[in-house]
């Protein structure tokens, strides 16, 4: 990147204002990992692993946190908006980060309008009578309040985030509170031990009760002293999901036994054993609300990375317009929260769910090779005063990272790797037909 579209790019990214906190950023990340998945995965690992499930997590955990290690490592070196994107691109130049940075937004793009989508044919089921017509009409008008929300500004929907993530949470730490009190240990204990291939096939589905991270850290140009903030935000996140997690799957095993590998509402279920018929309704109630609280955050995140597009000049540059009274990127929330409306509406959660897997997690190996790179040219945030958060085990971890991808990702299918590749290739032919474009633009800067 030249020096004329370095300023261009911080010029823009000053109009922004930075208002999130250590705390405001790990409840965002809590809130947009902790999504609806939780409240059905315990069943798949069970039935993969048996009443081996809980080493499933600690497997998984270990690997998301030498992901996330990468993640803190470049975001306490890069405090542009963007997150992974501006990560990559910083990195490696303009064409590799544009090319990750467009898978990176197509997979949370399709996974927030699979979650949007979810909730709607939630709140159908609790109100047969919306019919077709009220399931799109609920996709909407939640769709359409979250992008006001967001357009009015950024600290009081962080606010909002921070207050639904302690709600959500209630009903599940209930939940896990009661039900240690009665646990079953018999439940619990290994009649045979779990192969390696079945703990490796329940890892590679819990993996994606992680993803989220990434794309909280998308607003990385509105975060306080992010050389700090970033690094504490998801270590403090990751530490408190991993706990939540493995203590769920415990409890729901001690509540179910055998049985809980065919429930379709494992956690409804172990709550009615262990708080009857209330803690069943609560259990539900906490699963609608998780998923709009994951929506809320992800209105927050996804549209930021249009704001990066075209700030750059490979989007349209109406889409990096920010408002003069409330400093939020007011188009490309408008913009994106259409998008995922239109396919929230017109797609089942399942086939926009399966979009997303192979283009994150090349995401995030490219992250991993980013935090490399970074340390390697000892990258500093300018706007921290070149401070950089030392993390422990940074040398080694994106390189155990890689080993980790690489693995979970020989376990895709090959439609998901022939997606991948389509949507990266469509990203290569933009980077192209806007190369001229882009060229004009920081000779005119310059």
């Amino acid at each position: 990147m030249t020096t004329s579209e370095r300023a261009g790019l911080d010029a823009s990214e000053s109009r922004l204002a930075r208002v999130i906190g250590t705390w405001g950023l790990a409840a965002g990340i809590v809130n947009v990992t902790v999504g609806g998945g939780i409240f059905r995965l315990p069943a798949g690992v069970a039935a993969a692993t048996g009443a081996a499930a809980p080493l499933a997590y600690l497997v998984c955990t270990i690997a998301m946190g030498l992901i996330v290690l990468c993640f803190a490592s470049a975001g306490s070196r890069v405090s542009m908006t963007g997150g992974p994107y501006a990560y990559v691109e910083t990195a490696f130049g303009p064409f590799v980060g544009f090319v990750s940075g467009v898978l990176l937004w197509v997979g949370i793009t399709f996974a927030l309008s699979a979650v949007s989508s979810f909730f709607a044919d939630s709140i159908l089921a609790l109100v047969p009578s919306l019919g077709a017509t009220g399931r799109a009409v609920v996709i909407i008008a939640i769709l359409a309040a979250l992008t006001a929300a967001n357009v009015r500004g950024v600290a009081g929907v962080t606010r909002f985030n921070a207050v639904a993530t302690v709600t959500k949470l209630l009903p599940l730490l209930l939940l896990v509170v009661v039900g240690l009190l009665a646990l079953r240990v018999d439940r619990l204990r290994w009649t045979t031990p779990p192969t390696a291939s079945s703990v490796s096939r329940a890892s590679v589905l819990l993996i994606f009760a992680y993803l989220g991270v990434e794309s909280a850290l998308v607003p990385s140009g509105e975060v306080r002293d992010p050389a700090r903030t970033v690094p504490r935000a998801i270590f403090v996140a990751m530490a408190v999901v991993a706990v939540l997690y493995v203590l769920i799957q415990i409890v729901a095993q001690s509540a179910l036994g055998p049985a809980l590998a065919n429930d379709p509402t494992p956690l409804a279920s172990a709550a009615a054993v262990v708080l009857g018929p209330i803690g069943r309704t609560a259990i539900l109630a906490g699963s609608t609300l998780s998923m709009f609280a994951y929506v809320s955050g992800m209105t927050l995140a996804v549209p930021r990375m249009l704001f990066a597009f075209a700030r750059d000049g490979f989007l349209p540059a109406a889409l990096s317009r920010v408002h003069p009274a409330w400093r939020t990127p007011y188009v490309a929330i408008a913009w994106q929260s259409g998008l995922v409306a239109g396919l929230a509406i017109t797609a089942n959660f399942e086939k926009l769910a399966v979009v997303a897997n192979a283009t994150v997690l090349s995401v995030y190996g490219a992250c991993c090779l980013a935090a490399v790179e970074l340390q390697r040219r000892n990258v500093r945030a300018a706007d921290d005063g070149g401070a950089v958060t030392r993390i422990f085990g940074e040398r080694l971890a994106p390189w155990l990272a890689l080993g980790v991808i690489a693995w979970m990702m020989s376990a895709l299918r090959a439609p998901e790797w022939i997606a991948a590749g389509a949507i990266a290739l469509a990203a290569m032919v933009v980077y192209v037909v806007t190369w001229s474009s882009r060229r004009a633009r920081a000779a005119v800067v310059a």
